[in-house]
């Protein structure tokens, strides 16, 4: 089967544990993309965050970012699809977090806004790239708000979402790492999102090979012809997979790359 569609999640995925791209999966995705087949990076990472990724590519093209709730034209640096979640909605989960002293962050398409920020925090958003924007309290939430992402210890999220579990939610709650929970509209996720992109292009299900790692990767590894998982995923995401890899910090997605579009295209070999 010749993939026309390759999706990577970004963040223990593609990139390695120190948040680093190596040459072996730098250079798989572009033979891959070479290949003709188009590369979509599916992240929970805003815009900004996930496009100097891109970048380091050397690659344009199509983005689905905040975990599919913005799709993203690198070039234009334009939003093409964006899944807004309403004002009145958000405010329960945000009162929660302040009220626990939880660290959240607030995306529309291309920023995140804070209402505080510590070092440890600002060395977070160093390490993904991004520069928070602060904002007052009393203004609401911003304009276009597509997600909010909370940060914390893994046992006070693993708390939050215990008892969060009770709750009537309209919007859609979602772990996307072990220090890191997204609340967005329901609709939005990574799946939704590739099936909208690949619908748009004519390419069926089947010809499409997608790779992740964590709980909001299962949508788009289900939807896909081959979805893989990484080693370092938990056990949902692996029996989600068609197929489970070697982790991120063993290139992972080379391996995969090499075997089921590289090697075939070019006659088994990589070159």
């Amino acid at each position: 089967m010749t993939f026309r569609l390759i999706a990577l999640d970004v963040d223990g995925t593609l990139l390695n544990d120190e948040h680093e791209l190596t040459p072996r999966v730098r250079d798989a995705v572009r033979a891959a993309a070479a290949g003709g087949a188009e590369i979509v990076l599916c992240t929970g990472r805003g815009s900004n965050s996930a496009l100097p990724v891109l970048d380091s590519l050397g690659l344009e093209g199509t983005l689905v970012t905040h975990n599919g709730a913005c799709i993203v034209e690198s070039k234009s640096r334009k939003a093409l699809r964006e899944s807004v979640i309403e004002a009145n909605a958000i405010g329960k989960y945000l009162a929660y977090c302040r009220e626990s002293g939880v660290h959240f962050d607030m995306n529309t398409a291309f920023d995140l806004y804070v209402e505080s920020m510590t070092d440890e925090i600002a060395g977070m958003y160093e390490r993904l790239l991004v520069k928070p924007i602060l904002w007052e309290q009393s203004r609401g939430v911003p304009e276009g708000l597509l997600k909010v992402s909370i940060f914390a210890e893994k046992e006070a999220l693993d708390r939050m979402e215990n008892e969060w579990a009770s709750w009537e939610h309209e919007l859609q709650t979602v772990r996307s790492g072990d220090y890191f929970f997204d609340v967005q509209h329901k609709e939005a996720t990574k799946g939704a999102a590739l099936a909208h992109l690949a619908s748009q292009r004519g390419v069926r299900p089947e010809e499409v090979l997608a790779i992740g790692n964590y709980y909001n990767d299962i949508g788009m590894i289900r939807f896909a012809g081959l979805g893989v998982a990484m080693a370092n995923s938990p056990d949902p995401v692996k029996e989600a997979a068609d197929e489970t890899t070697v982790s991120n910090n063993e290139d992972g997605v080379a391996v995969v790359l090499e075997e089921k579009v590289i090697r075939p295209a070019n006659g088994g070999a990589v070159r």
